[in-house]
């Protein structure tokens, strides 16, 4: 069975939805994103990474993309998935984040507008599966 970690961050609670129920499915470490370091990477064989859409749509940065640009190293070969909700636009911000980030075995990706529903908490579980 895999170690897996589940790191997020959420402004208004909707990722922290999210996170909570990948967590539960795959049995997984929860961690805010000011609570991950890159060391902490080393131990786990999957992860799945929260964020929210911040302003034109992009990662939170000064929590999240800090932390997730630190354990990038740590993510070589280990399956990986991304995760978020917005509040407007069209989710762009996600396609961005996967393919800035090709070289990781990125297993999914889920995105929810506003709070998730039972169809992306549904999608939450699906992608947890694939990382155990």
């Amino acid at each position: 069975m895999s170690k897996i970690a589940v790191i997020y961050w959420s402004g208004t609670g909707n990722t922290q939805q999210m996170a909570e129920a990948i967590a539960n499915q795959a049995h997984a470490d929860l961690f805010t994103a000011s609570n991950f370091t890159a060391d902490k990477a080393a131990n786990y064989d999957a992860f799945a990474f929260g964020c929210s859409a911040m302003g034109a749509e992009q990662l939170e940065e000064s929590e999240f993309e800090p932390m997730f640009d630190g354990c990038k190293s740590s993510l070589k070969g280990k399956r990986v998935a991304l995760f978020g909700s917005y509040g407007w636009g069209g989710g762009e911000w996600m396609d961005i984040w996967k393919r800035d980030n090709a070289g990781l075995n990125i297993v999914d990706t889920v995105i929810c507008q506003d709070a998730p529903d039972d169809d992306a908490l549904a999608a939450c579980r699906a992608a947890a599966d694939k990382l155990a």
